[in-house]
């Protein structure tokens, strides 16, 4: 596998009251083609910010993010929406659909900003629709449905662009123990399927059982950074 991203002794500061806030301590990562991995450790340990920087929704104090080997501190602000569109799939906790479109709408939408017609994707999301078991919903609004189904939804509105990298910030979190299996499962398929990496970022255990590289941060520093052997262990 080839690496697709790199944080090269990235750090991150925020100004809070009056002072700086320090989220990240130059870090350093690479993340390969593929991956199916996640960033864990508990609340304000910054994993979200991490999460961000690399989807291009923020930029480092210090240090750089590369994507593919091209900087993401020299793309401009259109360069940097255009790599989010063509590159980067986002799954938020509070999944983050729009409430007045249906499930096919909500998975059409990226490739309408995308410039697509629809007539020449529909097959395409009614198939990914198809695929996240959701063709009975399909025609059904967000508040139709249930918290497993919504994350369903949003992994396949993430997907529905064929991104190389996906972003998950704790996408179990407002799952029970049987959803949360049953989306891991589905995520990992889907993994292994379209070949994207997959990043999460959780302080869910059972994200363990899933992830094959797990990097665990507190109060923005990298505590420890271990790869599944294939016992299952993590070293």
């Amino acid at each position: 596998m080839s690496n697709m991203v790199t944080i090269d002794h990235v750090s991150k500061v925020y100004r809070v009251g009056g002072q700086d806030f320090t989220a990240l301590h130059d870090i350093s990562l690479e993340i390969d083609e593929g991956a199916f991995m996640s960033f864990v450790g508990p609340s304000g340990s910054g994993k979200t910010t991490i999460l961000n920087l690399m989807g291009g929704l923020d930029q480092p104090t210090s240090g750089e993010i590369l994507f593919q080997g091209r900087p993401l501190s020299q793309m401009d602000r259109d360069e940097l929406a255009a790599f989010r569109r063509e590159n980067v799939g986002f799954i938020f906790q509070s999944y983050n659909l729009l409430p007045v479109y249906t499930v096919y709408e909500n998975v059409l939408f990226p490739l309408l900003l995308n410039d697509a017609k629809e007539s020449d994707v529909r097959e395409k999301v009614r198939s990914l629709v198809d695929l996240v078991g959701l063709t009975p919903e399909i025609k059904k609004k967000p508040t139709e449905l249930s918290g497993g189904q919504c994350q369903r939804v949003a992994i396949a509105r993430a997907l529905i662009k064929d991104p190389a990298l996906v972003l998950a910030d704790e996408p179990t979190a407002n799952l029970d123990a049987e959803n949360s299996y049953h989306i891991l499962e589905l995520m990992l398929k889907l993994n292994r399927d379209f070949k994207a990496a997959f990043v999460f970022c959780t302080h869910d255990e059972k994200v363990t059982k899933y992830i094959r590289r797990e990097v665990r941060l507190d109060d923005g520093y990298v505590q420890w950074d271990k790869t599944k052997q294939p016992d299952g262990k993590l070293i």
